[in-house]
């Protein structure tokens, strides 16, 4: 297994299994240094086990990895010392007040909030008003904050941060990623997961995820360029009855609701006719029907199918 100079992670055929359940099973993929990388996909995906694996919480049951050069499992004190991990779930001490989690993470990497305060200058200005309220007692937004401040006090060359938006309202979600976009200037590679497509867009490249399996990897716009159907969104009045009517056609490969939407693919160009046709003679005359690029959501459903 070899790590080139431009690489911050590398898996290869990577697999864990607890009991019969199969979590992970052969994920292959590579980050590039200074990247924000993202792992999208659903819950139950595997994301979560893959990310423990790559902080050395958790040991894999067949296959390599190697983060900023070194190995996990046998490696792990020194990786620890690299490595920044924001949990999904709130980790922090939540009797200790803001300012207290921050100082006692500073001190065990041996290093002090005023030594690399310029890292999280613009995140922690927006809790230091509460310094002193106990963790536990802040909002999701401010949760947020501080955990990934306390990920960043170190100064860490990669930077794990697993669901950090999930739970989370919109506006703090937009800020959260201004702040990835901040932190990707300094040089420290982002590995992110998500299970909101919408945020894929906002990575320099993604792994898809589904049921323990690794769907494809690359930047978004290459994945989206491979969609292999003629796709049209259709509009119109009883969207259910309509879904149920077109998932029957043999000349349509898949029917997904999106909002106010149908999205169908369909298996050859000729099908457009058939579609419009059926449409036309059933409840549906006055369906719209336009042709689409697909977007990130269409790709992974067809990937998953």
């Amino acid at each position: 297994m070899s790590m080139t100079m431009e690489n911050s992670v590398v898996v290869e055929k990577l697999c864990k299994s607890y009991g019969s359940t199969v979590a992970i099973e052969n994920i292959t993929f590579s980050v590039n240094r200074g990247d924000i990388f993202g792992l999208i996909g659903p819950d139950g995906a595997g994301k979560t086990t893959l990310f423990r694996i790559l902080t050395s919480l958790l040991k894999p049951d067949r296959g390599k990895a190697l983060v900023c050069g070194l190995d996990p499992v046998s490696e792990y004190k020194k990786l620890r010392l690299k490595l920044g991990y924001m949990p999904g779930r709130f980790s922090l001490y939540q009797d200790l007040s803001v300012q207290e989690n921050l100082n006692f993470f500073a001190t065990v990497f041996g290093t002090t909030l005023k030594e690399n305060y310029y890292l999280i200058k613009d995140i922690y200005s927006q809790i230091e008003p509460f310094k002193d309220r106990p963790a536990g007692k802040l909002s999701g937004g401010m949760k947020q904050k501080l955990a990934l401040s306390c990920a960043l006090v170190h100064k860490p060359e990669i930077l794990f941060l697993d669901e950090p938006t999930t739970g989370v309202d919109a506006v703090s979600r937009q800020e959260f990623w201004q702040m990835l976009k901040r932190l990707k200037e300094y040089g420290i590679t982002i590995v992110v997961s998500t299970p909101y497509m919408d945020e894929a867009s906002l990575c320099d490249k993604v792994a898809l995820m589904s049921q323990s399996k690794l769907l494809v990897e690359d930047t978004v716009d290459r994945i989206n360029a491979q969609y292999p159907f003629s796709l049209f969104a259709v509009s119109g009045g009883k969207m259910s009855k309509m879904q149920e009517l077109l998932r029957k056609e043999k000349y349509i490969n898949s029917v997904y609701r999106f909002g106010q939407e149908l999205h169908v693919s369909l298996k050859s160009s000729t099908g457009i006719q058939e579609l419009q046709n059926g449409l036309s003679s059933s409840d549906f005359p006055d369906a719209k029907i336009t042709p689409i690029v697909a977007n990130i959501e269409d790709s992974f459903m067809m990937l998953s199918e």
